[in-house]
């Protein structure tokens, strides 16, 4: 009886450390949570970019089957989604910020110490980080399309290629957030797929309709 017991006390002092261990290991794990400014910046960007300019592209090639005014479009639909997704971004995340520091100044006031508020600082969104990774990321997204309809001059061929083009694009961004994020990569991808196809088909719908109609 004595050696079984002096068997299960001496193994809690393994079993501690197996805990503490395991513990030590919690605490290093990455918090993904902290990436959500960014990725969510860049992600939304990247899909806003193939999104809106293959759909615009899409639209005036309804009508338009010369490929520099396709072209054209696209560059102007990049231009203006970035500078538009960069501003926006600024101000949201700006916003944010004055929120942020208000509070830290609140909290000052009520004696919160000084060393505490300074910590707290190096935590604050970043505007220009933002705007920064919005444009770049709608910059990269809106490439996409702009490549897969630069080189093809047969009409047909060229709207077929630039949709297949956006497609694998979205599944592939879609994959990547989420393996970013540690979300479920199917459901991710699958809904950024659904969704852009959905836009290009509409605009394209859209535009045909109202061409046709001699507007």
């Amino acid at each position: 009886m004595d050696s079984n017991q002096d068997a299960k006390f001496s193994s809690h002092p393994v079993n501690d450390m197996e805990r503490q261990m395991s513990l030590e290991l919690k605490e290093k794990e990455f918090d993904y949570s902290k990436r959500s400014q960014w990725l969510r910046a860049a992600v939304l960007g990247a899909n806003d970019g193939l999104v809106s300019t293959a759909s615009l592209m899409m639209g005036i090639g309804a009508v338009k089957q010369d490929i520099k005014v396709m072209i054209l479009t696209g560059f102007a639909g990049l231009v203006a989604g970035a500078c538009s997704m960069a501003i926006g971004e600024f101000v949201s995340v700006y916003s944010q910020l004055d929120i942020e520091m208000a509070q830290m100044k609140r909290e000052k006031e009520r004696a919160v110490g000084i060393e505490s508020i300074k910590g707290e600082k190096d935590g604050l969104p970043n505007p220009i980080q933002a705007a920064a990774a919005s444009a770049l990321a709608f910059s990269m997204g809106a490439m996409v399309p702009l490549l897969a309809a630069s080189f093809i001059r047969e009409y047909r061929v060229r709207m077929w290629v630039v949709a297949a083009a956006v497609s694998l694009a979205l599944v592939v961004f879609g994959w990547l957030g989420a393996m970013l994020g540690r979300a479920p990569v199917a459901r991710s991808s699958i809904r950024a797929l659904i969704g852009g196809c959905l836009a290009m088909a509409i605009t394209f719908g859209a535009t045909k309709l109202i061409g046709s109609c001699g507007l």
